[in-house]
């Protein structure tokens, strides 16, 4: 990719090939998520309705429990991230993680109608996403170019939505058939997600994927395994440049409203007949779907922190429309593909921005600690918003959400910028392989400077190129002790 002052080559030239087209365990993971998604989409697509409506939980009680779960999915991920990378085996946590997803539904085709079932079903379906996500990123991270990270997770989001968008098809289409047969749809949710883990056995290459740390870094010895300890487990968080990012996340996740309260609000504008309401998530799915890709490749060429911050732009400016006096066809079709510009344009690409800041051997955990910095802040979110639902009306939640949300761009613009990180795009650095600065004479980077040398932009857009490199002095703010020296790019496992 050419630099974008000098239009000199930063990385020696990628074949055409390597550029045009991602790697077969993107592919791979992306099938394994459809056919996944399908299974959970549908018996997720009418909760909702089905708790508030169905059985008559205050706005503030689902707030509450959607908190919950998402609480224990956030918990669970460090879990997951950590044992992936403790022994190498992200394919095998993965899996783990695909089948107590998958068996969740035979959970709720035994719980027989009973609530306290159907909770503790729908929490080991969340336990086992908090369980497989950091893997399974960590998978496209480690098996995909820097400079095409935001087109592999682009890909594999679009694969994973296209079954989001299936899955409530297919259940309808079911319940149509079977005359509302609910048992029918569980049953054929519980073949799917078995299907799933059989494709993730078949098609995902196995084996070890932690890289052997080099000599003299943090890590250890080659071939040394990572430490256990919680200081381990938080070493990705030593890396300013992943700070910003992680920080970032949690700021913008502590002022997002969920989607989940977003079809509510919609439904409550528009006077929504409740058989519609679960063909709302259709339109934000279908707009994802077709954006993901175009989003990707937009982030790997301007920088991933720039379509971050425009994505949360999209969220506000759908929370605008749901605060304008307008008509509800104009709301129907608005908010819904302003949903799918947020996920589309902050879902993967966000994995993007942090994958190639974090040490190979630590990648799993440190996309967990990202993850689950942005999760819980969204707990927050969810119990706040449905408490000023709950108390002031939704109208007065929805201005409090609008006001916060604008609030924490400007800042997390700022946060981004702050610094001046490596931008983590493909196109002007590559993933970090340490979280301490690598001892030994330097190496032409490019990132090496001077104190009082300008910084580079950092995440939010495209880095100057800095003055070649000088002899081995004091460390500027931002030179290799926040993203170290590395290849450039990792060749599948």
């Amino acid at each position: 990719m050419y630099l974008a002052t000098t239009g000199r080559r930063s990385v020696p030239p990628a074949p055409s090939g390597a550029r045009r087209r991602v790697s077969g365990t993107v592919l791979a993971l992306g099938t394994v998520s459809l056919v996944t998604d399908v299974s959970s989409e549908m018996v997720t697509a009418v909760l909702p309705l089905y708790l508030v409506l169905g059985l008559g939980l205050t706005p503030l009680q689902f707030g509450f429990l959607d908190g919950l779960f998402t609480g224990a999915t956030a918990l669970v991920r460090l879990v997951g991230g950590h044992a992936a990378d403790r022994g190498g085996h992200h394919k095998r946590v993965a899996g783990l993680g695909y089948a107590l997803s998958a068996c969740s539904r035979l959970g709720l085709l035994l719980a027989g109608g009973a609530t306290g079932w159907i909770a503790t079903a729908l929490a080991a379906d969340r336990l086992g996403k908090g369980i497989r996500t950091a893997p399974r990123d960590a998978l496209i991270t480690l098996d995909s170019p820097p400079d095409g990270l935001g087109r592999a997770f682009g890909v594999h989001r679009a694969m994973d939505t296209t079954g989001a968008l299936l899955g409530p098809l297919a259940a309808f289409a079911l319940l149509w058939a079977t005359a509302d047969a609910y048992d029918a749809v569980f049953v054929v949710s519980f073949c799917t997600g078995l299907l799933g883990v059989l494709l993730l056995v078949v098609l995902v290459p196995g084996g070890r994927r932690t890289p052997d740390a080099p000599a003299g870094s943090a890590h250890g010895h080659r071939g040394a395994r990572p430490r256990t300890t919680w200081r381990e487990l938080t070493t990705p968080l030593r890396l300013p440049a992943v700070r910003r990012v992680t920080l970032g996340a949690a700021l913008l996740g502590a002022v997002t409203v969920g989607d989940a309260f977003l079809y509510l609000l919609l439904q409550h504008r528009t006077d929504l007949a409740a058989t519609w309401f679960p063909f709302l998530p259709l339109g934000a799915s279908a707009a994802y779907l077709l954006l993901a890709v175009p989003a990707g490749r937009l982030a790997d060429r301007v920088g991933r922190g720039r379509p971050f911050l425009y994505g949360h732009g999209a969220l506000l400016l759908a929370l605008g429309l749901l605060l304008a006096p307008l008509p509800g066809p104009v709301l129907l079709v608005g908010v819904p593909v302003l949903l799918g510009v947020f996920y589309a344009a902050t879902d993967g690409v966000l994995m993007a921005l942090a994958g190639p800041l974090l040490p190979p051997a630590r990648r799993a955990s440190g996309l967990a600690l990202v993850q689950t910095a942005q999760a819980l802040a969204k707990v927050a979110a969810a119990a706040g918003f449905g408490a000023a639902w709950t108390l002031w009306g939704p109208t007065t939640a929805l201005a409090l959400a609008a006001a916060g949300l604008a609030t924490a761009l400007c800042c997390a613009v700022r946060l981004l910028r702050a610094g001046g990180p490596a931008d983590p795009s493909g196109e002007h650095g590559g993933a970090a392989t340490d979280p301490v600065p690598p001892t030994g004479p330097p190496q032409p980077t490019g990132r090496s400077e001077p104190v009082g040398m300008p910084q580079p932009v950092g995440p939010v857009g495209p880095v100057v190129p800095a003055a070649p490199a000088v002899p081995a002095g004091p460390a500027g703010p931002a030179q290799s002790a926040d993203l170290p020296a590395s290849s450039r790019e990792r060749e599948p496992s």
